[in-house]
């Protein structure tokens, strides 16, 4: 029975790695670059791509289906959807395929650490205890990674916020509009933060369309949850409600934001003191424990049994 449960458990990891690999996009293999010398890549990516797109499509599907099921209109789900926003996920099955990931993935951690358990000898309350702790890491996990997900793109946006306002600066002191100004920092800055181009240029398309510039500004904000981008949208607002001068107030809001800038990176620095402690008194120091006093304690050793001897 144990035999039977391991081979069930690595042929399910095994599919599951498979599914997740065909669902990935494909990077750079042997076998592309000889479809690359002999001139037959391009009609293979592109059935490979189509196929990726279905069972993604696929896979999103499902996933929907299963969240709309468990997806409540009495309860309240907006912290969830402002957490998707401030990821990316802003279509309007994002909360569905969201609520079905985190569905699948505590059925199917559930399954495991049941399966897991009898292996182990496990049986009846314990293995039931078993699979629902499993089940819950399985509920958990898509939450941890949507977390991470909104960390790095705010991350990235805040590194990369004090140079697009001091690009800012330098546009509207020459001449242009706030407009033209915000347009030409989405151009120059593609190549230091996607994410923050993708979202000027967004705020961008929002202004054309009609939007006034300062609801657009707010949310741009919103979308983000960068509070160095909700303080940089309330002072545009006001500047431009009581007709201060803009280049004035970019100035000195890009002077304080490289000032917090600078105290971010001092604060980070001093932390690495704190962070170390740990590996060195895990890692390192019994491993200088064993290598200075190892010799030592060889000899005494072998002196004790001498004389006992």
């Amino acid at each position: 029975m144990i035999y039977l449960i391991s081979v069930l458990l690595a042929v399910s990891v095994g599919l599951l790695v498979m599914g997740i690999a065909n669902l990935l996009p494909a990077q750079g293999r042997p076998s592309k670059g000889r479809l690359v010398e002999l001139g037959l890549e391009e009609p293979f990516s592109k059935d490979a791509a189509l196929r990726r797109g279905r069972r993604r499509t696929r896979l999103k599907d499902l996933l929907s289906y299963l969240g709309k099921k468990i997806e409540s209109p009495t309860r309240d789900w907006s912290t969830s959807r402002t957490r998707l926003t401030h990821a990316g996920y802003r279509s309007p099955s994002a909360l569905p395929i969201y609520l079905g990931a985190r569905l699948i993935g505590a059925a199917i951690l559930y399954i495991y650490a049941l399966l897991g358990a009898i292996a182990i000898g496990a049986t009846g309350v314990y293995a039931i205890t078993f699979g629902l702790v499993g089940a819950g890491f399985g509920w958990v996990i898509p939450s941890f990674l949507l977390s991470r997900k909104v960390d790095l793109r705010q991350s990235e946006i805040q590194k990369a916020l004090p140079d697009a306002v001091d690009l800012l600066v330098i546009c509207v002191e020459a001449g242009l509009a706030l407009n033209q100004a915000l347009q030409r920092v989405a151009v120059e800055m593609r190549h230091a933060s996607g994410i923050l181009t993708m979202e000027i240029s967004q705020m961008n398309m929002e202004i054309r369309a009609g939007t006034p510039r300062d609801q657009a500004l707010i949310s741009f904000a919103e979308r983000t949850g960068v509070a160095d981008l909700r303080s940089l949208a309330t002072m545009l607002v006001q500047t431009e409600r009581f007709g201060t001068s803009i280049a004035d107030s970019l100035r000195v809001h890009a002077d304080s934001m490289r000032t917090k800038r600078q105290q971010r990176a001092e604060e980070a620095a001093a932390k690495t003191t704190i962070k170390m402690v740990f590996p060195l008194a895990i890692c390192i120091f019994p491993a200088l424990f064993v290598v200075i006093l190892g010799p030592a304690l060889i000899q005494i050793f072998s002196a004790l049994s001498n004389l006992g001897g």
